[in-house]
């Protein structure tokens, strides 16, 4: 078989990636043939999106929470043999005309849904048709799920059979929305039925398991059961005895124990009480039955006596070992037959019941309905068909540009992992992204690059979410844990945002420029702040001395006078003066040197400035270009194929920096703005300042006139020449 001619796909370029274009249903029905290295994700979560679980489940056939390409590839496959033409996906719409569906079994299933509805001459059908199948099946008694209602039964007597089952083996879902029965549960419920008739009818056909019938020996074991023990005890004690009579002390209990309960109050429940021996401890002696018992065993012993011993074997007085193992022996039968009953849900309603529904043909009709309601399964599965038609040309399209490209997202028409946009630090921020286990995607999402805010939302009567939000542009001055915002869903409602967890990246150039400054002034106000609270504990400390001083003035002894603060010696004011020398020319130097550039001056500034932020611009630089939103998404759940670059300018796109809208107009006077300082007259004074001492450095005689020139001004002394001696003559 030949080859099919390559498809002429189309790419645009966004992100920094090659991505395909989606301009047709030909490209959408040419995708099997695009390599899935082209693809933008490989993968992508069925939950936490912007997109209706239900259609995600359908398209995700392995039910394992993810869409991969096999699955999408399969969608559209369904589709090409289900739609006249694909190009309906790209107009997205929850109604579909009956007139574009090519299959005539999806044509059947969608005609058989509207006569349901009683819309028999609907030339389309919509989401809402085919959403509720409690409504499209209200009024159908066969729907062909192969589960029967009770009320699916024409005649009461299989109206309560089924009724009967439900409440034994419990229902299963009509797609009506009622509780049913199906095939499993009635097979299930006879068979329970028929194994617990047959046990209960072995002790019919047994007369040795029974001698007192059912319930004479039901009575008989529980009371052998509830003494057995005790009066195994009792026995036992007694052989003892006989083996050795010096045992019979002992085991009888010793006169101090029942001096222990003498001082507490006693009663026939009392545990203490119980843990005596029965009777009298005595070798080979009978266990009397009626006097001589352990008070707190004696009506317990009376009513095994009366209902076992005594009927099984004419004991009711007193009871050897002999008549003990007797008493046993009789009712070993029974109890074995007892330990053998299966465990049945259907007990419940009692055997009577049970027996009247295995003997007539309840059975038989119940499967006889079920039957029938299978017989339509073929025609009824077209509403699966029927709304898988109506979901993928509404939500297919919109998956395909979130997976195999990002259109929407680099379009700016919402893609299906933007949850909404957050409001906080007089900026919007668009790309927000729902977050399930913060610990989790916090560990990855760091190698976006970006600079990232955890925010916890809160709404009333709503559960609690958690978002990440992307800050592309501004700065991060204000961004700090515990600010508040306000979040507004794709749906427009809006919740309480308080940000929980700041993963700090650059988020512009322009803040990298001025980072090394605020840096210095955040510095220095820290050190002033320190100083402050140093300066203030002191005045404190001495406030406090002196009020401690007053307060005991007549108590203290005359201070001696405070010694005098030992004076800075000459070597120490020498160095501080060679210090404050060495920083004034260094000053002087770097002052002298910039204004000696001339006209060249600006560039000299510049290249100042520029080795002050240069290396936080560079670096900002730097890891701007590495911004990348595949992390963020992997974090999430996807398989992102490559990667997603959040650029400067998109990212400006992303996060909107308040402005004042155009054409308005804005007045400057505050009246409680703070007093302005006279900053001119300052900077007059600087600058005049600066000229004086160029000025008297000789800087400025290139450029000021001769007269007033500094070397004019002050002229420099001759410098005195020693006489020069005449050379002496030559001899």
């Amino acid at each position: 078989m030949a080859n099919p001619t390559p498809h002429g796909f189309r790419f645009f370029r966004a992100g920094g990636v090659d991505q395909v274009q989606l301009r047709n249903g030909a490209d959408v029905a040419a995708l099997p043939q695009l390599d899935q290295k082209l693809w933008m994700a490989l993968s992508l979560p069925t939950r936490g999106l912007e997109f209706d679980p239900r259609t995600a489940d359908l398209i995700d056939t392995d039910k394992d929470g993810r869409i991969r390409p096999p699955e999408l590839l399969a969608a559209i496959e369904w589709s090409k043999k289900t739609f006249k033409n694909l190009d309906v996906l790209l107009k997205p719409s929850d109604t579909v005309p009956l007139a574009n569906i090519a299959d005539p079994d999806v044509v059947a299933g969608a005609k058989r849904i509207l006569t349901s509805l009683k819309k028999p001459d609907a030339d389309s059908i919509a989401l809402a048709d085919v959403s509720d199948t409690a409504k499209i099946f209200a009024e159908t008694t066969f729907n062909g799920d192969g589960v029967v209602p009770a009320d699916a039964a024409s005649d009461p007597a299989t109206q309560k059979a089924i009724e009967d089952i439900i409440a034994a083996v419990g229902s299963t879902p009509d797609r009506s929305g009622k509780p049913g029965v199906d095939q499993a549960r009635v097979d299930a419920f006879f068979e329970e039925a028929k194994t617990l008739d047959a046990w209960n009818k072995k002790l019919d056909s047994d007369a040795s398991l029974a001698p007192l019938g059912a319930e004479g020996m039901a009575a008989a074991a529980a009371s052998v059961r509830e003494v057995k023990a005790k009066i195994d005890d009792y026995f036992a004690r007694c052989a003892m005895v006989t083996f050795d009579p010096r045992s019979a002390g002992p085991l009888n209990r010793d006169e101090k124990d029942y001096a222990a309960l003498a001082p507490t109050e006693l009663s026939t429940s009392s545990p203490e009480l119980a843990a005596l021996p029965l009777a009298k401890i005595e070798s080979g002696k009978s266990l009397s039955l009626r006097s001589g018992l352990n008070p707190a065993w004696q009506s317990r012993i009376v009513a095994m006596a009366d209902k076992a011993s005594g009927p099984l074997i004419q004991k009711a007085v007193a009871l050897t070992q002999a008549d003990w193992d007797n008493t046993q022996a009789k009712l070993s039968g029974y109890i074995s037959w007892e330990a053998s009953k299966p465990q049945t849900r259907v007990e419940k309603l009692g055997l009577p019941r049970l027996r009247e529904l295995i003997s007539t043909n309840a059975k038989a009709k119940i499967d006889t309905l079920i039957t029938q309601d299978k017989a339509l399964e073929k025609e009824v599965a077209q509403l699966e068909a029927v709304e898988r038609l109506v979901r993928y040309q509404r939500d297919l399209f919109s998956l395909l540009t979130n997976s195999v490209n990002f259109a929407d997202f680099y379009g700016k028409r919402g893609a299906l992992f933007q949850a909404g946009t957050l409001y906080l630090d007089a900026r919007s921020c668009d790309l927000c992204i729902e977050v399930m286990d913060v610990a989790t995607h916090g560990a990855l999402a760091g190698l976006s690059a970006a600079y990232l805010a955890y925010c916890e939302l809160t709404r009333p009567n709503e559960p609690k979410k958690t978002i990440v939000a992307v800050f592309t542009d501004g700065d991060s001055d204000n961004l700090l844990a515990g600010r508040n915002g306000v979040f507004y869903d794709r749906k427009g409602r809006d919740w309480h945002a308080t940000i929980t967890k700041i993963v700090a990246n650059p988020i512009s150039i322009r803040e990298a420029f001025w980072l090394p400054y605020k840096k210095l002034v955040r510095a220095i106000e820290d050190q002033i702040a320190k100083r402050a609270q140093s300066a203030e504990a002191d005045s404190n400390a001495e406030v406090a001395a002196g009020a401690a001083a007053v307060a005991n003035a007549d108590k203290t002894a005359p201070k001696k006078e405070k010694a005098e603060s030992p004076k800075l010696d000459l070597g120490t004011i020498a160095l501080i003066g060679t210090a404050i020398g060495g920083i004034s020319a260094l000053m002087g130097g770097f002052l002298t040197a910039l204004f000696g550039m001339g006209i060249w001056m600006p560039v000299g500034v510049a290249g100042v400035i520029l080795l002050i932020s240069g290396p936080s611009m560079l670096l900002a630089y730097l890891k701007l270009r590495q911004r990348n939103l595949g992390p963020l998404l992997d974090a999430n759940g996807w398989a992102i194929n490559t990667r997603a670059k959040l650029n400067v300018p998109f990212g400006a796109a992303l996060t909107r920096v308040a402005r004042l809208p155009a054409g308005s107009t804005r007045s400057l006077d505050d009246p409680f703005a703070e007093k302005k300082r006279p900053w001119r007259l300052y900077l007059t004074t600087f600058v005049l300042a600066l000229l004086v001492y160029l000025w008297f450095i000789g800087r400025l005689d290139a450029y000021v006139p001769a007269r007033i020139r500094n070397a004019t001004v002050f002229p420099p002394k001759p410098v005195a020449t020693a006489p020069v001696e005449p050379a002496s003559p030559t001899k």
